[in-house]
């Protein structure tokens, strides 16, 4: 994901991780008010909040520099048989029928797609963000935040790290390719259908 020079260094990392503002000021340890103007421009990065921030930018950089395009080919043939032309209009309404169902289908994928893809985002990055902090003392050791602040916000850190998550759930996943294989079943039915119509025009 490009970062271009109208995006803020905290939009940019929000958008790649999907996180809220909330979620973002837990990791910086602002408000979220502060985090929204840092957000918009409005408030400059603070030198700890950009060294907070550093490690989460690194990886969004890191997947800019990597990312490539991918392609998708989906080859078919068909027998030779002794057929004669088959009428259009069924062909057409089948057609129609299958392309306003695979859509459909597409469109309930869209966020279960974002949220796979946020998941392997995270599982990638986790390893180098925990190594980018101070070493963890353990869920059970949380230091008391009166006294020792610092440590407190290792702690903290650890913890917001643990809690991201780094694969779709089951139930998802089951949902995700029941959905995913009903769309390209009709999108191979939809290709074959218009390869058996005459050209247009």
């Amino acid at each position: 994901m490009p970062i271009t020079s109208t995006d803020t260094v905290t939009a940019a990392v929000r958008d790649y991780f999907r996180l809220t503002q909330q979620e973002l000021a837990d990791w910086l340890g602002v408000s979220a008010a502060q985090a929204g103007h840092l957000d918009t421009g409005r408030r400059e990065l603070a030198p700890s909040t950009s060294e907070a921030l550093a490690p989460l930018l690194a990886q969004v950089q890191a997947a800019a520099a990597a990312a490539t395009p991918g392609t998708l080919r989906l080859a078919s043939a068909q027998p030779a048989l002794a057929l004669a032309p088959p009428a259009s209009a069924p062909l057409e309404a089948r057609l129609d029928d299958c392309q306003h169902r695979a859509r459909r289908l597409r469109r309930q994928l869209v966020p279960l797609l974002a949220q796979a893809e946020t998941a392997a985002r995270w599982a990638a990055a986790l390893p180098a963000l925990h190594a980018a902090l101070p070493p963890d003392p353990g869920p059970a050791a949380e230091p008391n935040p009166a006294t020792n602040w610092p440590a407190w916000q290792t702690w903290h850190r650890h913890r917001w790290l643990d809690a991201r998550p780094t694969q779709l759930p089951p139930d998802q996943s089951v949902r995700y390719h029941l959905l995913r294989l009903r769309a390209e079943a009709l999108e191979a039915e939809a290709a074959g259908l218009a390869a058996l119509l005459p050209p247009a025009g």
